[in-house]
C-alpha cells in the first residue's frame, strides 16, 4: 500500500517559481491580478503574440496550479487562483508602489 507523499513548502515553492520562469507567464499573471480574469483573445492583443503561444504558457501556468480556467459563456476565462502566487504579486505590486515609480540607479 502506497501512501502519496505531499510536496514540502520549499518543493511547493520551487513548482510555482519555475511555472513564472517565463516574461510572457509573469505578464500573464500581473495582467490577470489586475483584470482578476481574461479571456485568451484578450491576452493575445495585450501581449502581442500568437495564440498558440499565450495557449501555451496559460497550460503551464494551470499545470503548475497557478491560475484556472473556466466558463464564462461560450469564452474560457482564467484567474489567478493560487494564494501563494496571489501574495506574492500583491508583496511585489506594493513594494513598487513603496519606492515609487521611477527606477532605481545603482551605482557602481
Amino acid at each position: 500500500m502506497g501512501a502519496t507523499m505531499e510536496k514540502s513548502e520549499p518543493e511547493n515553492l520551487s513548482e510555482i517559481f519555475k511555472a513564472l520562469a517565463h516574461p510572457i507567464r509573469v505578464q500573464i499573471v500581473m495582467g490577470l491580478m489586475q483584470k482578476h480574469e481574461c479571456n485568451v483573445s484578450k491576452m493575445v492583443e495585450g501581449l502581442g503574440v500568437p495564440q498558440p503561444t499565450v495557449s501555451q504558457h496559460l497550460n503551464i501556468l494551470k499545470s503548475h496550479g497557478v491560475i484556472e480556467g473556466f466558463r464564462n459563456g461560450n469564452q474560457i476565462c482564467y484567474k489567478v487562483t493560487n494564494e501563494q502566487v496571489k501574495k506574492l504579486f500583491k508583496s511585489l505590486s506594493d513594494r513598487h508602489c513603496e519606492e515609487g515609480a521611477s527606477p532605481t540607479r545603482q551605482s557602481k
